[in-house]
Formats: C-alpha cells, structure tokens, sequence
C-alpha cells in the first residue's frame, strides 16, 4: 500500500469501533506512518442494526488516517455527503452507487494531490 496514492478502508462495526483486525493493521505498521503523508484516505462501514455505531467506527478509522497523517475525504455530496459509506447489513444498490461515487471522488482527489 506504500505506493497508492490513496485508500479506502472498511470496517464492520465492532463495540463502536473498527474490527481489531483492521486495528491490528494500523497499529503494526505505524512506522510507515510518515510514508504515509498526503495519501489520500477514505472509509466505510456496515453494522447489524440501524443504530450499531456506524459513525463512530468511521471516525475510529479516520483518527487512524489523521495519525498517519493522510488527507480525508467524505463521501460527496451527491451520496450525502458524510463522514464515509455506511449501511446496515448487505449493501444495496444505492449504498453501492454511493461507494462508486466515494471511489470516484478519492480516485479524483488523489491525481490532484499527485500534481
């Protein structure tokens, strides 16, 4: 992941928070970190129930992204513009369609920042 321009990460929701796998992701390669700078981040989550803690697993996952010191994008404003993508369960089509358009904005916003 060292020579993307940009990721996306994504998580079930876990207590509120991201799964410890993708914890254990952040927490064994932080001395990447300053590597990591200016890469462009993005997130999404899915939970068991409407009120599971889909935000504040987002936000678990972009305080990651900010320690290591990436830029963060929400999704755009055309699929709701938020923290990231999230839903309940399975996605459907529109969370699917707003996970294209999230893809589309970072994939943008990273040919940017690589200028």
């Amino acid at each position: 992941f060292l020579e993307a321009s940009a990721i996306i990460a994504g998580s079930p929701v876990y207590f509120g928070t991201m799964a410890a796998q993708l914890k254990q992701v952040f927490d064994d390669f932080v001395s990447l970190r300053k590597k990591m700078g200016n890469k462009v981040g993005a997130v999404f989550t899915t939970s068991g129930d409407v009120t599971g803690g889909k935000e504040t697993t987002m936000f678990s996952i972009i305080q990651a992204f900010m320690i290591y010191g990436m830029i963060i994008v929400g999704d755009p404003l055309a699929a709701t513009g938020h923290y990231g993508v999230s839903c309940v369960g399975r996605p459907d089509k529109k969370t699917m369609e707003r996970g294209r358009l999230l893809g589309k904005r970072v994939a943008e916003l990273a040919l940017k920042v690589a200028k």
